[in-house]
């Protein structure tokens, strides 16, 4: 094909792209752009987030292969993060900085995958080929830049989100790009409705197959339960009357706040057996 078909052809699928996608985003800047300005009055601003998450993010999946085919949505949602306001994120109230920092792990985690998408990992690995889990250190080691410094996942999570704010909540909030993940959200989580989407995240999850099942008088629930009980203990133990170690206690304790009706009754009931489940490290890919 000729130089001159070449230029024409790509400049048609740009704009096929950008009609099929158009509307959406629209739809987007509508419904949100009036609650973003509100919360942007202190803070930051997370309009390119959200039009990051209208375009990519479908149910419970998310469509990277979209993202690697045109990444500017995707590339100023990630700059957003460390824009000139933020460098006041000390001095922001507690809900700003909280949900500015569940919104940027979750923008970085899908950076993360689309930098290497699509993922073939190594078949002697333990987790799935197309899991998080074979990009090395990203977690550990992958640097991105928020608020004026550089900083991990992991220090994200661990040394900000759960040291800092100590609410629990949080583990249904961040994304770990895997399906057994509690979803991402599909909005930014937002200042002045934090409280009720951490509430609204912990339903769904525990709704859902990956978050709790129910098998012949057991509570299977998530491994996230496992590895982070303890940081559900001084919440939701103490509302658990039952002569069970703290960590249960606790795990009854979220599934009766949070839980569909039968397991909420179960969780109270003082018979209830927990178990967990095996965790699905494969991506939260869009399904094609």
């Amino acid at each position: 094909m000729s130089g001159k078909l070449i230029v024409p052809l790509t400049k048609c699928m740009g704009r096929l792209f950008l009609m099929r996608h158009l509307g959406r985003l629209i739809l987007v800047l509508v419904v949100w752009v009036p609650l973003l300005a509100d919360n942007a009055r202190s803070g930051a601003s997370f309009g390119p987030y959200q039009l990051l998450l209208g375009a990519a993010v479908k149910g419970s999946a998310v469509d990277y292969a979209l993202l690697t085919r045109d990444r500017s949505v995707l590339d100023a949602a990630v700059a957003s993060f460390n824009a000139p306001e933020t460098l006041a994120e000390s001095s922001w109230t507690r809900a700003e900085r909280f949900a500015f920092w569940i919104n940027a792990y979750n923008a970085f985690t899908i950076a993360a995958i689309v930098d290497r998408y699509p993922i073939h990992g190594s078949w002697l690995s333990l987790a799935p080929r197309n899991s998080i889990r074979q990009i090395d250190g990203v977690w550990t080691k992958l640097k991105w830049n928020a608020a004026g410094r550089e900083v991990t996942l992991d220090e994200i999570e661990h040394g900000i989100l759960r040291p800092t704010f100590k609410d629990p909540r949080v583990h249904f909030a961040i994304n770990c790009a895997s399906k057994s993940c509690p979803p991402i959200r599909g909005e930014p989580y937002l200042p002045d409705h934090l409280d009720a989407q951490l509430d609204d995240a912990a339903r769904r999850y525990l709704a859902s197959r990956f978050g709790l099942q129910i098998s012949e008088g057991r509570l299977k629930v998530s491994s996230i339960f496992k590895w982070y009980g303890d940081d559900f203990i001084a919440r939701f133990a103490p509302t658990i009357d039952q002569q069970r170690p703290d960590r249960d206690r606790a795990i009854l304790g979220v599934i009766a706040a949070y839980g569909p009706p039968e397991a909420a009754a179960l969780a109270r009931s003082g018979g209830a057996r927990i178990q967990f489940l095996s965790y699905d490290w494969s991506l939260n890919d869009r399904e094609r």
